[in-house]
């Protein structure tokens, strides 16, 4: 009788049709591994997303500052590139903190020398210093 219940309780889990025990188990079976498909495949999705997941926030504070937020994964010298960038776009640094214990982290205050920038501009410039490869080999030192 008990081993009745189990084999109507695994039918039910896994919405077998079979009435011959010997069906339900392989539906088990089949169902356990297509579990375990999906599984993997959402593993990868996953490992996909945390190694391309990348976040860039600017907003207008104050008459020519702005709040510069970034994340993303670690990557070599994002720091040297995003301070390129401001370098590049007249932009001074008024305040910065940077974490990277599990990614890179910046949120920053800068101030710019122009009033002509706003925030798409400093956002497109921050994403372009993020996407380029880092080590240019004119700041390299001998």
């Amino acid at each position: 009788m008990a081993l009745r219940r189990k084999l109507h309780t695994l039918r039910t889990l896994t919405s077998s049709k079979s009435v011959k025990m010997s069906s339900i188990v392989m539906d088990a079976f089949l169902y356990i591994y297509k579990l375990k498909l999906k599984l993997e495949a959402i593993k990868r999705e996953y490992l996909k997303l945390i190694n391309y997941t990348q976040e860039v926030k600017v907003e207008k504070i104050n008459g020519k500052g702005f709040l510069v937020r970034v994340s993303c994964k670690k990557g070599q010298d994002l720091l040297v590139s995003i301070l390129e960038a401001f370098e590049d776009m007249g932009l001074n640094v008024l305040q910065a903190r940077v974490s990277c214990n599990h990614g890179f982290g910046m949120e920053a205050i800068v101030e710019a020398e122009d009033q002509a920038l706003d925030v798409r501009a400093v956002t497109e410039a921050v994403l372009k210093a993020i996407e380029k490869p880092g080590g240019d080999e004119k700041h390299v030192k001998a």
